[in-house]
């Protein structure tokens, strides 16, 4: 049986496309039917309105679905402007708000063909406090924070990417706690103008997805870089580290990342290579708590003097830890930053590895009443400003729910991480 077209990834659609063989408004139909089977329980969406994303895909089809996206729909995080419909953050503050603007990530979608289908939903201003949405692989999980709804949708087929946001770990770990790919460029890489900023120092746009190839595609149609790598520069080293999170990793991911990666590393043609970071990446793990309080507290000001009220209680502790923190320590953690940023492609030169592959996430989705996780093994990735990517494939034998690992590399490495990812993401799912 021929998969719905709901089900395929990014690139096949639009092959498909391109050879006339579907059209947007065959794929908009099909998303459509899945949405409308799936969302009473997920609750992915927090708006969407089936005659606009319609009539985009018609429009598309009738100008031959021009563009690199031509004819694709996406899905949007509730963080970014959008003409089309409110932009809430995740915050009673902002309910049914409209922007007479759309963020540049999305003005730069619809110019490149792309069809954007609604907005999903984020948790409360990309912090902790968590929205509605199910993870589609068990409805009693959380599909992790802070693009929950992004990863739900692209979990269950109702679109085939949508965009992410990250700030500690809000694309990586919502991507492996539902099983899909989840792309954290490198810092700036795609334009975050018109997006709601919680620490605009850490603050990347990104994308969730069925495929590296889906990841390689969005990106490259609204950053205008090509991330595409020939194959003589392949990398075959590349770094095992558990990270100064392990701590934290569960059994079933201890086991996973030891026993079973290594080998899975070998079957896709790498060479793994035991890397242990330096004291200056514990420190910087910590940095990046401190920097992303302190400039959550400003970047949120508004809200905590004018509605304080309708803030979590969790959020209105957290911005007043942060606004109370002491110059000296905000300045020192930028100062352990910078020199870990310095630092990382000495580490890996040393090794002489391309890049690292480490957890994604503690362990498999806690359950939903348990929060959206930790993002204790993005933290240290994100203050580094590399590109990141979340690989699916590994399953916790128990539960038989996904346990995520992703490469990462140095600042402006997309390319080569986006080829790494791609390579390792086929053989984890062979």
């Amino acid at each position: 049986m021929s998969a719905a077209p709901c089900d395929l990834s990014a690139t096949a659609a639009r092959d498909a496309i391109a050879m006339v063989t579907l059209s947007a408004v065959d794929l908009a139909r099909s998303c459509l039917e899945r949405i409308a089977a799936r969302e009473p329980e997920l609750q992915a969406w927090a708006a969407i309105d089936s005659d606009l994303w319609l009539d985009a895909a018609a429009k598309s089809d009738a100008a031959g679905n021009p563009g690199r996206l031509g004819g694709l729909p996406l899905g949007v995080k509730d963080l970014a402007a959008t003409r089309d419909w409110p932009t809430t953050c995740g915050s009673p503050i902002y309910a049914g708000v409209h922007a007479p603007f759309d963020a540049v990530v999305v003005a730069l979608t619809r110019l490149a063909g792309g069809v954007i289908a609604g907005k999903t939903v984020t948790t409360e201003f990309a912090a902790f406090n968590p929205g509605p949405t199910r993870n589609p692989r068990d409805p009693e999980r959380t599909p992790g924070g802070s693009s929950s709804g992004s990863a739900a949708a692209v979990a269950a087929g109702m679109v085939p990417f949508a965009v992410g946001t990250q700030t500690a770990g809000s694309i990586v770990r919502p991507a492996s706690y539902c099983g899909v790919f989840g792309y954290k460029p490198s810092f700036g890489l795609i334009d975050a103008t018109g997006i709601k900023p919680y620490a605009p120092s850490l603050d990347t746009v990104g994308v969730l997805a069925r495929a590296a190839a889906d990841c390689r595609l969005f990106a490259e149609a609204v950053s205008g870089v090509d991330l595409g790598v020939s194959e003589r520069r392949r990398p075959t080293r590349i770094g095992w580290c558990r990270s100064p999170a392990w701590s934290g990793a569960t059994d079933a991911m201890r086991h996973v990342f030891e026993f079973v990666l290594p080998e899975r590393m070998r079957d896709a043609r790498f060479t793994p290579v035991e890397v242990d970071l330096p004291p200056l990446f514990d420190e910087a793990m910590e940095a990046q708590k401190a920097i992303m309080a302190w400039e959550a507290a400003r970047a949120l000001s508004f809200e905590r003097e004018c509605h304080a009220d309708l803030l979590s209680p969790g959020l209105r502790e957290r911005l007043a830890a942060g606004a109370a923190m002491r110059p000296a320590t905000v300045q020192e953690a930028y100062r352990v930053r910078d020199a870990a940023i310095a630092a990382f492609p000495m580490a890996l030169d040393g090794h002489d590895v391309a890049a690292l592959v480490t957890p994604s996430a503690p362990g498999v989705a806690p359950r939903f009443a348990d929060g959206t996780g930790s993002p204790d093994f993005n933290r240290l990735w994100t203050l580094l400003r590399g590109p990141c990517v979340q690989v699916p494939g590994l399953l916790c034998s128990e539960t038989g729910l996904p346990l995520g690992v992703q490469v990462v590399a140095p600042l402006g490495a997309d390319a080569r991480l986006l080829a790494i990812a791609e390579r390792l993401g086929e053989t984890l799912a062979a």
